[in-house]
């Protein structure tokens, strides 16, 4: 475990000696790289942004958020001519199913959720599962930085509070408890969108009701 954090942390400083010259389009590159293809340490490379500079922290958080983003425009593109094929291969055919079936009645939430928690959540099989199921571009594009946004702001703010090296904590933290933490957000987001859905019939029915003579 110590090689392993030794290792990586002579990596994050050889990246930050890279993107350091680069000012704020550091973080963007490094948010566009790790969506597209390789599996970046980007919370790290935020965090350290905003911990050297805190007064450009919104900045570099939607930066971050916009590098993600474009760079996801990749995987949409593969995932929408062959993406099907693709994740048949990597997952069950049940689970195919049921994340076809939930992306075709909750795209935007879909793919939102899942982009604002940390590693190990394995994101791109559901940014391809969103090409797969044919979601509107613009939508596509918005839950990602959306949920990229929320990641990196909470990220921000947690370290500015306990300093960089929270990441390093909180990333092995998660990964031992991933399925709790994603289905405490799955029923919050579940019972927010639920609440909404609620409110809008009793308006609806609500107006209906005044309209009448």
């Amino acid at each position: 475990m110590k090689t392993l954090k030794h290792i990586l942390a002579h990596y994050t400083a050889f990246l930050w000696v890279l993107l350091k010259p680069l000012g704020i389009w550091g973080v963007f590159i490094i948010g566009a790289i790790d969506a597209a293809a390789l599996g970046l340490p980007v919370d790290v490379v935020v965090a350290t942004y905003v911990y050297q500079n805190p007064h450009k922290f919104l900045l570099y958080v939607l930066m971050a958020s916009s590098g993600e983003a474009l760079g996801s425009v990749l995987i949409y593109a593969i995932g929408y001519k062959g993406g099907e094929e693709l994740l048949r291969k990597r997952i069950s055919p049940a689970r195919f199913e049921k994340i076809h079936a939930t992306f075709d009645q909750h795209p935007f939430w879909s793919l939102m959720l899942p982009a604002i928690l940390p590693p190990p959540t394995p994101f791109k099989l559901f940014v391809v599962a969103a090409a797969v199921s044919e979601m509107q571009f613009s939508h596509y594009l918005l839950a990602i930085f959306s949920g990229r946004f929320v990641r990196f702001t909470l990220l921000g703010l947690l370290t500015l509070k306990f300093g960089p090296e929270f990441v390093h904590v909180i990333g092995p933290l998660f990964a031992r408890h991933i399925y709790a933490i994603g289905g405490i957000g799955l029923v919050g987001v579940t019972a927010w969108w639920l609440r909404r859905r609620s409110l809008g019939r009793s308006g609806k029915s609500a107006a209906e009701i005044a309209e009448q003579p």
